[in-house]
């Protein structure tokens, strides 16, 4: 009976062992996986983080100033709004004599809303020489603002007449002018798109900032600030930017179909 005994308490030891083993293994490969999904998660993150700063760099260096090709979002023309591919300031651009170094006042009617606006004729001479000419010559009547984005971004963005960010005045300039040395473009703001990394793409298309936005700089620089929104700012958010984007987005045309109705400066 005892070597029968012991054949079965070898036996018994054998499976424990084997059971033991099992479950150690199940152990180890349940650590493996979950050290595999932490690290495929982790990756994912930054893969997210990366992709959504690029987009953002992307919009305002191609964004509201800049031509279609940069026509991303960070005021390029895309959100970046520059309407001429040109490298370098051409065609009949206004003589920056024309800003008189002094204050603009007037009003930009937006789907009826009338905003007044001041813009600094000192600071940025060129530009808001630029505009002063295009108003006279009511370039901006009827023009659409074709994009909005609300995703971080608070810019809409105004002033092409192909109406999909590639368009511009027949001209092009830089150099940038009054850029904020911080990034940070106020609630109010208007400023010049253009291509990204190309300070001389400036052209019609302009951004208003409805809400305090960083707009990191490029290597050409900022974005050329040429003026404020003095009041009717809420208005232009409660019927227009609040009502948000086409399709849910956060970057692209405006839900509320959005008009130029006049421009005036003196």
């Amino acid at each position: 009976m005892a070597p029968k005994q012991n054949d079965r308490d070898a036996r018994l030891a054998r499976e424990r062992l084997r059971a033991y083993q099992a479950r150690q293994s199940v152990h180890e490969h349940k650590v493996k996986r979950r050290a595999r999904d932490n690290w495929v998660a982790g990756i994912a993150a930054a893969v997210i983080v990366v992709l959504a700063v690029g987009t953002q760099l992307l919009y305002f260096s191609a964004g509201p100033g800049a031509a279609k090709a940069s026509a991303s979002a960070s005021p390029s023309s895309s959100a970046s709004a520059s309407p001429s591919p040109s490298a370098s300031s051409s065609g009949d651009v206004p003589p920056k004599t024309l800003a008189e170094d002094r204050t603009w006042k007037g009003t930009l009617t937006i789907n009826g809303i009338p905003l007044d606006v001041s813009l600094d004729g000192a600071k940025a001479p060129q530009a808001v020489s630029s505009t002063i000419s295009l108003v006279q010559k009511k370039f901006y009547d009827g023009l659409t603002c074709h994009r909005l984005t609300n995703g971080g971004f608070y810019v809409l963005q105004c002033g092409d007449p192909q109406g999909n960010g590639s368009g511009g005045p027949g001209y092009s300039y830089g150099p940038i002018e009054n850029a904020p040395k911080d990034n940070v473009y106020k609630a109010g703001t208007i400023a010049m798109a253009r291509q990204g990394d190309n300070a001389n793409s400036q052209g019609s298309q302009f951004f208003i900032v409805y809400k305090d936005t960083t707009i990191p700089a490029d290597q050409a620089g900022g974005y050329t600030v040429i003026g404020t929104i003095t009041s009717g700012l809420d208005q232009l958010e409660s019927k227009v930017t609040d009502k948000g984007v086409q399709g849910g987005k956060t970057d692209g045309a405006p839900v509320v179909a959005t008009t130029i109705n006049g421009f005036t400066l003196q």
